[in-house]
């Protein structure tokens, strides 16, 4: 008997059978989990990438706390009415962020560090000499100390260009040389038979300008004279601005004049009215000048303004030397009573004062806040002399025979150089310079070519010249009031500070005198027409008297009893 076996479809089970099914199912979620594994761990990547790069560590933090500038967007939030406005605040705020993180991050490329001179406690640090100093330091840094003999021109005065690596000098008899002072190459000599009284590097090391008897003058690297600026007559200082590309200059004639030399145009002319005036520094943070007068009275001027942005009376007698640190913040200044006083220009007090023997006539304070005095053949060095007050100089050096007229250290490096009246001077002060320099700002070791691209970018970045403010970050701040707020806040603080003069006695109806020769000439009414809806401090004097008069012609009326008025009464009316 035979038997036939009948295959079953699907293998050993049928596709119906539950067992299929099962194992149907068991692959399909195999094949689901995977397909949904692969993406979440992609996801997963993501998101541990983005915590790594956005954790910043502890000491990342530290450090990039004194890299904050402007406003704190955590302390005062700033909310907009749009989004498409807030969008661009938040923007604003993560791009400022990381640029300061990424500040704090490239410390580690900072492998500079500034030193000091270390003395042992029996010893003192301005008892060491140059020449033991050129005993214990490397070949290159010993060079640096030199004496160059030129007692037939002198006194010199000398400027280093912002990377410190040309020297440009002149000597009051007319002798003009620059050189590349490391290496000791003349760049060029040149004797103007005139006197000189100052000089000063312009944008780079191409140009430089000359203040001699009768103006100034601009020559170029070769020593052929390029211009002559007959709008500065006779000047004594000169002041060069690099962001706005404009020399300030100020002479025998009281005046501050700025010209812009891309253009040759005169941007700005003030007479502060205190006479000839001999010192003149440029602020580096602001770029405001400040000015030292004959009465003891340094002001600070921006170009667009006619009187000056503060005064602040500095000593009894005349100013003789200035010197402003890098930051802004302090300045120190010299007068004929033998002080050299600091002060604080954020709120323009005085902070603590030094005393020389004799009148300091030269003054410069280095990127690291020494504090340089000439005063005599003597120069004298004080460290941290800026914020707090030191009792013992930091270094000492003197020239018999000889009268400094000028100091000024060399950026980016531990030298002082100076000028007197035999020639010119270098020595080495240890820890003056900035260790690491930024090669975009100024660059010790730049070629001819990254000196023509700085120079093109130097004139795209430009900056105007009503730019200049005592504070520097009003630039893209916006006022929210209107016109008519504004206009009612100024007549409210012009009433405030009259009625306070006022009330202290400083102003009396006397003072103002009614002028009525030619009140109805033409020129008077239309500057009434002008002045209608102005106020100021004669026509709020006016109003009161008039308010005043008003008030006693009311008092001295008096109502007439009806049985006491004549037939005429109506005609008159009867007073005391």
């Amino acid at each position: 008997m035979s038997t036939s076996s009948e295959r079953i479809p699907g293998g050993a089970f049928g596709k119906g059978s539950a067992a299929s099914q099962t194992l149907a199912a068991a692959s399909n979620s195999d094949h689901e989990s995977s397909d949904n594994e692969a993406p979440r761990r992609l996801r997963d990547s993501k998101k541990n990438k983005k915590a790594q790069k956005n954790h910043i560590p502890p000491e990342i933090k530290q450090k990039a706390s004194k890299y904050s500038r402007g406003h704190d967007s955590e302390a005062t939030p700033v909310k907009a009415r749009s989004k498409k406005a807030q969008a661009k605040l938040d923007h604003a705020k993560k791009r400022r962020d990381e640029a300061i993180l990424e500040a704090a991050r490239s410390e580690v490329l900072l492998t500079e560090q500034a030193g000091y001179l270390e003395a042992d406690k029996m010893e003192r640090t301005y008892k060491f000499t140059q020449k033991q100093l050129a005993e214990h330091v490397d070949i290159s840094s010993a060079n640096k100390i030199f004496d160059l003999h030129l007692e037939d021109f002198g006194p010199y005065m000398l400027d280093y260009t912002s990377n410190g690596k040309q020297l440009l000098i002149g000597g009051r008899k007319g002798h003009l040389a620059t050189m590349d002072w490391r290496n000791g190459k003349l760049g060029c000599e040149i004797h103007l038979r005139e006197t000189i009284r100052d000089v000063c590097w312009l944008h780079n090391q191409n140009m430089f300008a000359v203040a001699q008897k009768q103006y100034a003058y601009i020559y170029d690297h070769t020593g052929a004279e390029v211009h002559c600026l007959q709008k500065h007559k006779e000047p004594t200082r000169l002041g060069f601005l690099p962001y706005h590309f404009l020399l300030a200059s100020t002479g025998m004639t009281g005046r501050l004049v700025y010209q812009d030399i891309t253009e040759g145009k005169v941007i700005g002319e003030h007479k502060p009215g205190y006479g000839p005036a001999h010192v003149l520094q440029v602020n580096p943070f602001n770029a405001v000048v400040h000015m030292g007068h004959g009465n003891g009275v340094v002001t600070l001027w921006s170009p667009q303004q006619s009187t000056p942005l503060a005064k602040i009376l500095c000593h009894k007698g005349p100013v003789q030397a200035m010197a402003i640190d890098h930051t802004g913040t302090y300045m120190a200044t010299s007068g004929l009573d033998g002080r050299v006083k600091i002060w604080d220009i954020r709120n323009f007090k005085a902070m603590h004062e030094y005393t020389t023997l004799k009148p300091a006539h030269s003054l410069d304070i280095s990127q690291r806040g020494l504090l340089a005095a000439g005063w005599g053949p003597n120069m004298t060095i004080w460290k941290d002399a800026l914020s707090t007050n030191v009792t013992d100089p930091y270094m000492k050096r003197q020239l018999p025979g000889s009268t400094i007229s000028d100091v000024q250290f060399v950026p980016y490096d531990d030298v002082l150089g100076y000028g007197h009246s035999l020639g010119i001077s270098s020595i080495v002060v240890p820890g003056a310079g900035e260790p690491n320099f930024d090669a975009f700002v100024a660059n010790p070791f730049q070629t001819r070519k990254q000196r023509q691209e700085a120079e093109v970018k130097m004139l795209l970045d430009k900056l105007a010249p009503d730019t200049i403010q005592l504070d520097p970050n009003f630039i893209g701040k916006l006022d929210p009031r209107n016109h008519l707020q504004r206009h009612h806040d100024k007549l409210q603080d012009t009433r405030s500070q009259y009625d306070q003069n006022k009330a202290e006695g400083k102003y009396k109806d006397s003072n103002v005198k009614n002028k009525t020769k030619g009140r109805n000439s033409t020129a008077k009414r239309y500057n009434r027409k002008r002045q209608s809806n102005v106020m100021d401090l004669k026509k709020l004097q006016d109003i009161e008297k008039l308010e005043r008069e008003l008030r006693e012609k009311e008092a001295k009326r008096r109502k007439i009893p009806q049985e006491q008025q004549g037939a005429l009464s109506k005609f008159y009316m009867e007073k005391h």
